[in-house]
């Protein structure tokens, strides 16, 4: 058989090299038309409810101040006393989020008497030097005004490097008072306005909410009190701490960052013997909202009204006021302004406790601040914290093996944490008694 030429043989592999290519082209052809096309969805957005509408400033006459001396007298009855008492004062009052809730705190304790040298507003906005610079606004959740707060009222502002849960704020209090080396100090929550008993005299003398709390303070110090913790003014809404007792428990337990880390601290605190008793100083509410025009903490004539905004040494208080706080008789003690500002601090307590949407629904109140540093979406921050909220329930669960806060009555101890079985597992597996 003859040889294919050299011609013969380069027909075979064009030939053979057609029909590959058409094959192939083929099969890729095959797959296009059987492949599904690929389309970018549209991303289904949550339902959210109507907006509210703006807040407003509730202390306008504030807005142009410079000084204490700019606004309206403190009492002359509620004056801090000058010279200072012997013993340190500092008072923290943390925020996160709602600026009108936190002016009305601080405008309380100022009105009831509380140096403002010693207050300390911890700003725990998560947002850094933001607030310090005036970037933030009013609609903004996390606005903090720092001018109106050092200069207007004469405060300290102390900023956290980030956003800190409430078991790890509660250490940076801790911390601080340590490195300032305060044996104790006070914190308030920032939804909690304070009033001075005006009708309270103790030996015919009239003492304010400072000098009260002062007292209970010097009470705890005698050494035949025993080994102070904590004096509760209902509850924790003011609260008093000896510094060294929360040093000696290990500090707050952050692994449960919020509920249920006040039942876990208090209950090793218990378990070491030392002392939380309730105190009394003055008039405290919980509130959510907020009178229109504060002023009327400087007892003014004018009634309020509510905005929904949806939380040593002897007394000294006889003694003239600290320099640079004016000093006013309005109407005198007991007026009719100040049982108008108890009756509206009354009702919006209630309000409060029977608002449908929860307690806390004036932490995400504002909606605004879209473009501006460290930008959260409100509802999806409030989606976030509860979330947390939730997984320390859990945590406290694990760490105690049980959901309720009745960790000594159920026999544990200190050295028990993170070793007993969950008891609500052992509930549901127990055999039923027959019979």
């Amino acid at each position: 058989m003859l040889a294919p030429s050299k011609l013969q043989r380069g027909i075979y592999l064009l030939f053979a090299a057609f029909l590959i290519s058409s094959c192939l082209l083929l099969f890729r052809l095959r797959q296009s038309l059987n492949r599904t096309p690929l389309l970018k969805p549209s991303p289904l957005y949550k339902t959210r409810p109507d907006p509210l509408p703006d807040i407003a400033d509730n202390f306008p006459l504030a807005a142009s101040a410079d000084s204490p001396s700019d606004l309206p007298a403190i009492p002359e009855w509620n004056a801090p006393p000058e010279p200072h008492v012997v013993e340190d004062t500092p008072l923290f009052i943390g925020f996160t989020r709602n600026w009108i809730l936190l002016q009305q705190v601080v405008v309380s304790y100022i009105t009831a008497g509380w140096p403002p040298s010693d207050i300390f507003v911890v700003d725990n906005s998560g947002v850094m030097n933001s607030n310090r610079d005036g970037l933030l606004t009013l609609q903004n959740p996390f606005f903090v005004n720092y001018s109106r707060l050092t200069r207007a009222f004469g405060v300290n502002i102390l900023t956290t490097p980030t956003l800190l849960t409430f078991a790890q704020l509660q250490n940076f209090f801790t911390y601080t008072a340590l490195e300032k080396q305060w044996k104790h100090y006070f914190w308030a929550h920032m939804d909690s306005p304070v009033v001075s008993d005006e009708e309270y005299e103790q030996e015919g003398k009239y003492k304010s909410l400072y000098i009260r709390a002062v007292d209970v303070m010097r009470e705890t110090m005698d050494p035949e009190y025993g080994e102070l913790a904590m004096r509760w003014y209902s509850y924790d809404r003011l609260e008093l701490v000896r510094t060294q007792a929360i040093v000696d428990v290990g500090g707050w337990d952050t692994l449960i960052p919020y509920y249920m880390t006040d039942c876990d601290m208090h209950e090793r605190l218990w378990m070491k013997d030392f002392k939380i008793e309730d105190a009394t100083a003055g008039k405290i509410y919980d509130v959510a909202s907020s009178v229109d025009d504060l002023e009327i903490f400087y007892h003014r004539t004018s009634a309020p009204r509510t905005m929904n905004v949806s939380k040593g040494s002897q007394p000294q208080h006889e003694l003239p006021p600290a320099p640079g706080l004016p000093v006013a008789k309005p109407d005198g003690r007991s007026s009719k302004a100040y049982y108008t500002l108890l009756s509206k601090l009354d009702e919006m307590q209630r309000a409060k406790g029977s608002d449908g949407g929860g307690r806390n629904t004036w932490q995400s109140r504002q909606h605004g601040g879209q473009g501006e540093p460290f930008y959260r979406d409100s509802d999806g921050f409030e989606d976030g914290i509860r979330m947390t909220m939730d997984f320390g329930r859990d945590a406290f669960a694990a760490k105690w093996g049980r959901r309720e806060c009745n960790i000594r009555e159920a026999g544990l101890t200190e050295d028990d944490a993170w070793r007993v079985e969950a008891d609500w597992e052992r509930r549901s597996t127990a055999k039923v008694p027959e019979g």
